[in-house]
């Protein structure tokens, strides 16, 4: 990977610490980022999940979000952190059957605005761990846009993409498919069996972060050495 074209997180991290006006941001910011050339092996990394109430961040809204500190060695599950929100745009019926967030599950549910200090501080100084980051990266943006008036930003390790540029050739042609050969899926849980990882229960904000973190440390395990810096597997 041409480590060129992604951001210089440091840098921008430096900038918005000076630039943004709210006190937490600007806490999170200072927080700092680790720089492009960092070993995996020493990077402080957090694994992120959010459910949503549509796939449209201009139209949709954050339902749930969960949270789970690791390293390459370890998963801290006690510093995990889970949160049921209420929505800026209503549930719909295939939203429910989705992630099985229900109204009156959301009755009582704090706003995403309450749980922003938790949120960023849980976040502050650690790399993002996600599967299809943009989800994540979209979502929470526009929803520090609105509640704060400035967004959000962050460097992510896309473990989706990991799995993609390890299987460049996944689509088929015509001939395989006509053989009964089946595409190659690069989503989380297939992803997972790859790599013997056990099957969890899908579209819950904590259990698919906990995958996401297990997934990552896998990946490296088999593809990557240790000493890999962050800067070829973030964007």
């Amino acid at each position: 990977m041409n480590t060129a074209t992604t951001p210089e997180w440091p840098q921008l991290f430096r900038q918005r610490a000076e630039a943004s006006r709210d006190p937490r941001l600007q806490a999170y910011y200072a927080a700092g980022c680790a720089s492009a050339d960092t070993p995996l092996e020493q990077l402080p990394l957090v694994a992120l999940d959010v459910e949503t109430t549509g796939l449209d961040p201009q139209r949709h809204a954050i339902v749930s979000l969960g949270l789970v500190p690791l390293s390459l060695q370890r998963i801290r599950c006690a510093e995990a952190r889970y949160w049921v929100v209420k929505p800026t745009s209503e549930l719909s019926a295939e939203s429910i059957t989705f992630h099985h967030i229900t109204h009156s599950d959301i009755r009582h549910a704090p706003r995403l605005a309450n749980v922003l200090d938790e949120l960023l501080q849980a976040l502050a100084g650690r790399v993002v761990v996600a599967h299809y980051g943009r989800i994540e990266r979209s979502f929470l943006d526009r929803a520090v846009q609105q509640y704060l008036g400035e967004g959000l930003i962050f460097p992510i390790i896309d473990t989706m993409e990991l799995e993609a540029r390890l299987h460049p050739k996944r689509r088929l042609g015509w001939w395989d498919r006509l053989r009964g050969r089946q595409p190659v899926s690069i989503r989380l849980a297939d992803s997972r069996l790859r790599y013997g990882l056990p099957l969890y229960s899908a579209h819950h904000a904590l259990t698919d972060a906990l995958a996401c973190a297990e997934l990552l440390q896998a990946q490296v395990a088999t593809h990557y050495p240790a000493t890999t810096p962050a800067g070829a597997l973030w964007s």
